[in-house]
């Protein structure tokens, strides 16, 4: 159960069905977050364009995105947002022991060069708001200035949707086994 209503196309006038019917079409579904920004047709019709970049055409590899993503998700405690990702993550080839070593709060150790760097840009503009120069520089020195800015519109876009989600409390579908410990609501 959510906070709010999850939203059906038949729930919405004809004039906002539109909306509905973009979401669907640019992910295939409309499920997770959708459902309740739906609330507001115009916001997740907005998000989803964002999303279809973030999630499908960013600069980032499929690899560094979904660790961007689940430190993003732990950060937040969002279950439902973890739940989802994490089998993202494995087919995108992201370790196991990298999986591990975010959801059990234990990173940056046991993550490779590359994905410690990911991890600490997003755990530093999350949990501080800002990031300090060294790791700044690293990540445009491996990463090159657009994908460091893919990344970091990668962190604000997963973590608006962690709100989201957290804040209706929508947790995984039925069926689904919640993977994130300790992030109930």
């Amino acid at each position: 159960m959510t906070r709010l209503p999850k939203v059906t196309r038949e729930s919405l006038s004809e004039n906002n069905q539109k909306h509905f019917d973009y979401v669907a079409g640019s992910r295939g579904d409309v499920s997770g977050p959708f459902l309740v920004l739906l609330n507001s047709p115009d916001v997740a019709e907005r998000i989803a364009h964002v999303g279809t970049y973030i999630r499908f055409e960013t600069t980032l590899s499929p690899e560094l995105r979904e660790i961007a993503i689940l430190t993003v998700a732990r950060t937040w405690n969002c279950q439902y947002e973890w739940t989802a990702h994490q089998p993202i993550a494995e087919s995108a080839g992201v370790r196991k022991e990298a999986i591990e070593s975010i959801r059990d709060n234990l990173a940056p150790a046991g993550l490779l060069e590359e994905e410690a760097m990911v991890f600490n840009y997003v755990s530093n503009l999350l949990k501080n708001g800002r990031i300090p120069d060294g790791i700044f520089d690293k990540a445009k020195d491996m990463l090159g200035v657009q994908t460091v800015t893919d990344l970091t519109a990668t962190t604000g876009y997963y973590s608006m949707l962690a709100c989201a989600l957290n804040a209706a409390q929508v947790m995984p579908e039925p069926g689904k086994t919640a993977l994130l410990p300790n992030a109930e609501y």
